[in-house]
């Protein structure tokens, strides 16, 4: 039935299964429209946003403490008493010859944020307002940190360097006794720096102490900014574990070691008792208590830098424009002395400027690789420690000029001639003669040596190593008669010894005995009082006899004579 429907249905004579044409249809060349299809799914129609009653919340007003930071334009002179900011409780900030300081009631000294890298010029401006970097509520600042932790409901025993804890204790970490005490002292209470420190410490107990920090990782890192103000409470938390802290130095502190040295001592009340290189260790003293220590406040932030004079000058020591421009021209083909390296121990850096300003007026160290203000505070050092002037810190590198008051340290340098310009002949019958023509310009053949040679030369002179000629104008045969004395001189020097000589008769022992002792002076081979102590203490009576020579020995007697009798008598193979 379905199917005659269907047929009934279909147009008469036409093929529904005839095969396609053998050539397409032309095709259309008008573009078809092609309607966009409907969406599956219709999209949503959200109701509009309600508007909400409550007006949004403004921006607070900034507050005038916090307007400024270090990239602003905030710039103020410094007033001619110095200080900068005071209230009543006697809470000030001044400005001085050491920078930026910080007085506080009951404070032992001023507070600063770094007491040994402060620049010895006076600021002549601020770039921030003067407050307070303290905790509150010592400072009008308003407090930017984070909220106090929550006090803990543990009590926490509170033990000290006087009482330490128990061996064993749970919780507790080690806490350094006082010491070391000779036999029979104990430690003592005590207020000043002296008493604290009690007695010096012997050469054995500093060895005992430092030996063992050698090889410590914990250390205290001074950097760039050197001995700053929280470095001290850093300080006394590593004496309560041990008797001996030690400091690394690095970067720019390094320049002058004997500051940084001066200023650990004088703010933390320890005493150095080793120093190698850019390492330093610092003894708390053998009555020193962890819980009288001195507690300063910490401080929070790092205060802006005041404003200094200029290093670098158009026209400096004493020169007009025109000369300091053909120095700075003379220094950028000048080869360097040494290369600093970042965060490098400089210990010997005002001694290799000094050496070099002996052979020339311009000195250029390479600092490539160093921070700006790295390099800059080491040339405002080097202006001071050795002294010179500054001509210019372009590409990196510190150019400087000796000045024109500058003096050499060796009064008398050693002069030194060449052959061919000292007058000295080849012909070997002069004997020793020169022209008087020669000896008209000796003065000016002299050339100057670098201090390293003038230094060894004299090491050698003392040594009896070398020899120095009053006479300059020789021959090469008088030269080479010198040269031959002092070589057998040397060698004589070289291989005697202090001897002594035995008489026969018992008078002349006692002569003998004090012309043995005056040959080994004790000035020459000095020794400790403890030596002598042991000495006496195992020197006996008995080996008196030992050290008496007997003279009575007939010849061919010893036992080294036999042996050699009975060698003679081997016959050769």
């Amino acid at each position: 039935m379905v199917v005659v429907a269907l047929s009934s249905s279909l147009p008469v004579g036409r093929n529904l299964f005839s095969s396609l044409p053998s050539t397409p249809p032309p095709a259309d060349r008008t573009p078809a429209v092609s309607a966009t299809p409907p969406p599956p799914i219709p999209v949503p129609k959200y109701p509009p946003p309600r508007k909400s009653q409550n007006p949004p919340p403004q921006s607070p007003t900034p507050n005038p403490g916090l307007r400024y930071h270090r990239h602003s334009k905030y710039h103020k002179r410094v007033p001619h008493d110095g200080v900068l900011a005071s209230d009543n409780a006697d809470r000030s900030v001044i400005i001085g010859e050491s920078g930026v300081s910080y007085l506080l009631p009951g404070a032992p000294f001023e507070f600063q944020f770094s007491y040994s890298e402060t620049p010895k010029a006076k600021p002549i401006a601020i770039r921030e307002p003067a407050f307070l970097p303290f905790a509150p509520p010592t400072m009008p600042r308003p407090w930017t940190g984070k909220a106090p932790l929550k006090s803990k409901k543990k009590k926490i025993p509170l033990f000290d360097s006087f009482n330490p804890p128990p061996p064993g204790t749970k919780g507790v970490k080690h806490v350094e006794m006082p010491g070391p005490f000779p036999l029979g002292q104990f430690p003592k209470e005590g207020k000043t720096r002296e008493e604290i420190l009690g007695e010096p410490l012997k050469r054995w107990e500093i060895q005992m102490l430092v030996k063992p920090m050698m090889s410590d990782n914990r250390q205290v890192n001074l950097g760039r900014d050197g001995l700053t103000h929280n470095m001290l409470e850093l300080v006394h938390s590593h004496w309560k574990r041990s008797r001996v802290c030690k400091v690394r130095c690095l970067g720019v502190p390094t320049v002058d070691m004997d500051n940084v040295c001066h200023h650990i001592e004088e703010k933390t009340g320890g005493k150095i008792i080793h120093r190698t290189g850019g390492v330093v260790y610092l003894f708390r003293g053998r009555n020193y208590n962890y819980r009288t220590r001195p507690q300063y406040p910490v401080m929070l932030w790092k205060p802006a830098a005041p404003v200094y004079p200029k290093l670098i000058e158009d026209a400096p020591g004493g020169l007009t424009k025109a000369e300091a421009d053909e120095l700075r021209m003379k220094g950028k083909s000048l080869l360097p002395i040494c290369k600093l390296a970042k965060n490098g121990v400089y210990t010997s850096l005002v001694k290799d400027v000094r050496d070099a300003f002996e052979g020339s007026i311009l000195v250029k160290v390479n600092c490539k690789g160093l921070d700006p203000s790295d390099y800059k505070k080491i040339g405002a050092k080097l202006k001071d420690l050795v002294p010179c002037v500054l001509l210019s810190f372009d590409d990196e590198q510190i150019l400087m000029w000796r000045g024109k008051d500058w003096k050499s340290r060796y009064l008398q340098p050693v002069p030194v001639f060449t052959p061919s310009k000292a007058g000295f002949t080849g012909n070997s019958e002069n004997s020793g003669e020169t022209d008087d023509n020669q000896t008209n310009h000796v003065d000016n053949n002299v050339v100057n040596t670098s201090p390293k040679m003038l230094s060894l030369w004299k090491r050698a002179i003392e040594s009896s190593k070398a020899l120095l000629l009053d006479e300059f104008n020789l021959g090469p045969d008088c030269l080479l008669e010198k040269v031959e004395e002092f070589e057998i001189a040397s060698q004589a020097l070289d291989h005697s010894h202090p001897a002594f000589s035995l008489s026969f008769r018992e008078n002349d022992q006692e002569a003998s005995t004090a012309n043995f002792e005056n040959s080994y002076s004790s000035d020459e081979f000095p020794a400790e009082e403890e030596d002598e102590e042991d000495y006496d203490d195992y020197h006996d009576e008995e080996d008196d006899n030992s050290y008496v020579v007997d003279t009575s020995a007939e010849p061919e007697s010893l036992g080294i004579d036999m042996i050699v009798k009975k060698l003679k008598q081997r016959p050769f193979e």
